[in-house]
C-alpha cells in the first residue's frame, strides 16, 4: 500500500537548523565552547535537541530540534552563545520528517 507508514514506524516532525559559521569561527568559539556544549547537553537531556554538531570543514553547524514550530527552532538557535557572540552568523531552517519506531515518538 503506497504512501502508508509500515506498522511499528512513525514519522516525527522535527526542525533542521543549519547555522552558518563565521569565517573566524574557530577563534571566536574557543572562549565559549564549553558554555555552548553544556547548553546543547541540557537541551539534549530535555529532548529538545535530537542531534547537534559541526561539519568537519567548519562551514556550518547542524541542529536537529524537537520543537513545535519554525519560530521555536529559531528561538533556540538565537539564544545560543554561539549566535550571540558571532560564531553563528545566520540560519537556514527546514521541517523534516524523521523516521522513528512508534514507541520512540514523543507526544509533546
Amino acid at each position: 500500500m503506497a504512501g502508508e507508514v509500515p506498522e511499528g514506524l512513525a514519522i516525527e516532525r522535527i526542525w533542521v537548523v543549519e547555522a552558518e559559521l563565521a569565517p573566524d569561527a574557530s577563534e571566536r568559539r574557543e572562549p565559549v565552547r564549553a558554555e555552548h556544549l553544556a547548553r546543547i547537553g541540557e537541551l539534549r537531556a530535555a529532548g529538545t535537541v535530537v542531534e547537534a554538531g559541526a561539519y568537519a570543514d567548519m562551514s556550518a553547524s547542524l541542529l536537529l530540534l524537537r520543537v513545535p514550530t519554525e519560530e521555536a527552532a529559531l528561538a533556540v538557535a538565537r539564544a545560543d552563545v554561539y549566535f550571540r557572540l558571532g560564531v553563528w552568523t545566520g540560519f537556514r531552517i527546514r521541517a523534516m520528517g524523521r523516521v522513528v519506531r512508534s514507541n520512540e515518538l514523543t507526544t509533546g
